[in-house]
Formats: structure tokens, sequence, C-alpha cells
């Protein structure tokens, strides 16, 4: 027997038959005594080969001629089976030879993978309805995430197979390793026809991630206005928080990724506590940081404060703050168009970013001069603009800023 053929980059004389579904010349090479578990540089046997090609006369012939009873289900180094590889490809007959001859319809691959979930991968519900009827396990993980078939459907929007898990008791509210429902994951892709089967069968529409995240936050941060729209039709908690810090809601997400029609569905409903509330973020915040006009127009629009709350989430003073923060320079006409409280530092960001022009507009529109805890920061900023002192101390010392809160090393 040559076992060498086993390590080169070609399956063995008997493995290349089995893949050509060549059943004389697989005969004959057995009747020469060549051996049928002599596995190649992957991993492969000849039942390997057989089943990944659809080759089930030669599949019935391997099994009938198995050297052990483990066979059936002897696995590749990446943990494939025949039922596995038979399954992934839509091979009906291949996958009911091995079922009826005996093969697992429960083992998993090196990465966790069951037939099952390779079955609704390839969106064949024959193979599902007749893997189920074999002794499939419709629950718990099939998938190295700990994702459930019925994850894997929904994400695909096969409802078809959907329909025939569920009937079958899978559950409808299994998480999988980051404690995501089939649900969650339905909004998540925008898979509307997935979420409304799972919504009339009862799925918790308000369920949580580990991180706290919903489906209506994830539904609104991808930008799924029609998921949106079913979910809080059905009930889903505009105001229910997603964070642990308790501030974001779904209105932030689509306020910070841009999705008008989204916002504008979101406004009528979120509670305005995050609007100015203590330790919450106003969603103005998350439109600026999103870099999105229209959205942060929209909440001015509506009523949102252009002043909102400190924000410590991003180390700001206020929205103007975030604005200079990333400079987004053509956004602040908006905030003066909405009436902005001016506080002293923003003098203090224009001289940081130069924009002495801006400096002086803000003067003559009556922005409040630095002082307090405002003052030193302030003044750090004013050694850094110390040399064009000529465009901007004038107009400050005019306004009548003290010139001894100058006094300072820097200068």
């Amino acid at each position: 027997m040559d076992f060498t053929e086993a390590y080169s980059d070609r399956c063995s004389a008997v493995g290349l038959a089995a893949k050509e579904g060549n059943i004389k010349m697989l005969r004959k090479l057995m009747k020469q005594g060549y051996s049928i578990d002599v596995p190649d540089n992957r991993g492969w046997m000849p039942i390997h080969e057989a089943a990944a090609r659809d080759s089930s006369e030669c599949l019935r012939l391997l099994i009938r001629a198995a050297p052990s009873d483990a066979y059936i289900n002897s696995k590749t180094f990446e943990g494939l089976c025949a039922l596995h590889l038979s399954a992934r490809h839509g091979f009906f007959e291949s996958v009911r030879v091995l079922l009826e001859a005996g093969a697992d319809p429960n083992e998993v691959t090196t990465d966790a993978t069951t037939a099952l979930f390779l079955a609704v991968e390839n969106e064949d519900a024959n193979i599902v309805k007749f893997l189920l009827q074999h002794g499939a396990n419709v629950k718990g993980p099939h998938s190295w995430s700990g994702w459930n078939s019925l994850h894997q459907a929904s994400f695909q929007g096969c409802t078809e197979i959907m329909k025939i898990l569920l009937e079958k008791g899978a559950s409808k509210e299994c998480v999988d390793d980051f404690g995501i429902t089939p649900l969650f994951v339905a909004a998540q892709y925008g898979q509307l026809e997935s979420l409304r089967l799972l919504v009339s069968h009862g799925a918790d529409i308000n369920c949580q991630a580990k991180d706290k995240a919903t489906p209506l936050l994830i539904a609104a941060q991808e930008g799924h206005t029609e998921c949106v729209e079913l979910l809080l039709s059905k009930g889903a908690d505009p105001n229910l928080y997603c964070n642990e810090d308790n501030w974001q809601l779904p209105i932030h997400a689509a306020a910070e990724m841009g999705h008008e029609k989204i916002l504008e569905l979101l406004i009528p409903v979120t509670d305005r506590i995050c609007d100015k509330g203590k330790g919450k973020v106003s969603p103005v915040y998350s439109a600026v940081y999103g870099g999105n006009k229209e959205c942060l127009e929209m909440l001015l629009k509506e009523g949102y404060s252009p002043d909102a709350q400190e924000c410590l989430n991003f180390d700001c003073r206020s929205p103007m703050c975030m604005v200079f923060q990333k400079e987004y320079f053509n956004f602040i006409d908006i905030f003066l168009k909405y009436g902005i409280t001016l506080l002293g530092i923003n003098l203090g960001y224009c001289l940081f970013h130069e924009k002495f022009t801006l400096f002086q507009h803000f003067l003559k529109l009556g922005c409040s001069l630095p002082s307090g805890d405002q003052l030193s920061e302030f003044l750090s900023y004013t050694i850094k603009a110390h040399e064009a002192y000529k465009e901007w101390l004038p107009h400050l010392l005019l306004a009548g800023f003290d010139p001894v809160d100058l006094m300072h090393r820097g200068w």
C-alpha cells in the first residue's frame, strides 16, 4: 500500500475515483486492496470526496466497506464530516444516504458548525427538513459565534426556513455569545420580512444585547427605515437606554449616522430628558460628532437646545466645543441661527484654530468674556496665538477684558 500519496498535493487514486463518481474504478481499486481511510494532506478521505461531489453511489459503496463504525463520521483537518460537505453544497441524495446509514446529524466542525447551520446557510429548505427529521438539534448554538440556525436564517431573510425551524421548536429568543437574538439580527441587517415573522411569533422587540443595544437602536444606526417603522408600530421603546452609562438612545444613533427619515420618526417619541438632563447626552452632540448638518438643523428646529448640557463623555463643555474639536466650522452659523449661548471659552477655541475673524464676530455678538474656571484654559490658547496678537487682542480689550488677567509668564 502506497501511503506517500496521502501527502501529495493530489488525493489518492481511491479518492480520485470517488471524487469523479467513477463507481467501476472505485470497486476495482477496493478489490485490489487500496485503502479507503487514508487521508490526504487536507485530512480528506474518499468518503469526503464522494460527499463533496454528490457521488451517492460511491458513498454507498464506501459506507458498506467502512473499516469501522466511526468511518462515516470521520473528519477532515477542518473538522468536516461527509455530512457537512453534502449539506453545505445542497446535495440532498448524498445527505439522505449518509443519514440513513447512521451519520451523526449533530457532529460539529472545528469552528463548531453543524450540518443544519450549513444547510440553512445554503438556503436549502429540503435538506433542513430532512436533517430535522433525522435528529438534528434545532436548539443551542450551531456555529462558533453562538449563532443558532435561526439567527442565520433571519440574517439571510429565509422566512421559509425560519418557519420550519420555529415549527420544530427553535427558540425565538435564542442568543449568541453577545446576547443577540434572531430578531436583533433581522433589525441589524434590514431583513424586514424576517423581522415581521419574528414579531408575529411574539419575539421580544425590546430585547437587549450584552452591551444593552436594542433592535431599535441597531436599526436606527444602520439606517433601516422600514424596520424602525415596524418596531415602533409594534411597541419598541425609543427611551430604553442602550449603553451602560444610561444615555444612548436610538435617536443618538440616527443623528450620528445621518439618517434623517429615521430621526424624523424618533424625535416625536423620544423623551426630552436627553436634551439637557444631567448625566445625559443631547442628540445634538451626536449630530455634530457624525458631521451631519441636516440632522443637526432638524433637531434644533424641533426645539432641541443648541446649548445642551456639559458632556463629559466627549470632554465637551457645550456642542460648540465639539464643533471646534471636530473642526466643523460650517456648523457655527447653524448654532448661531438657533441662538446658542456663546461662552468665553469659545473665544479661546477661535484663537487655538487661528479663526481671528470669527473671534471678532463672536465679540460683536456679545460673547461673554473668559472668567472663572474658563480663564486658565483661555490663557493657554492666548499663548499659542500671541504672535498674531494684533488680530485679536485689541478687540478683546475693547470688549472689556481685564489686561491684568493676561499677566502670564508665557507672555
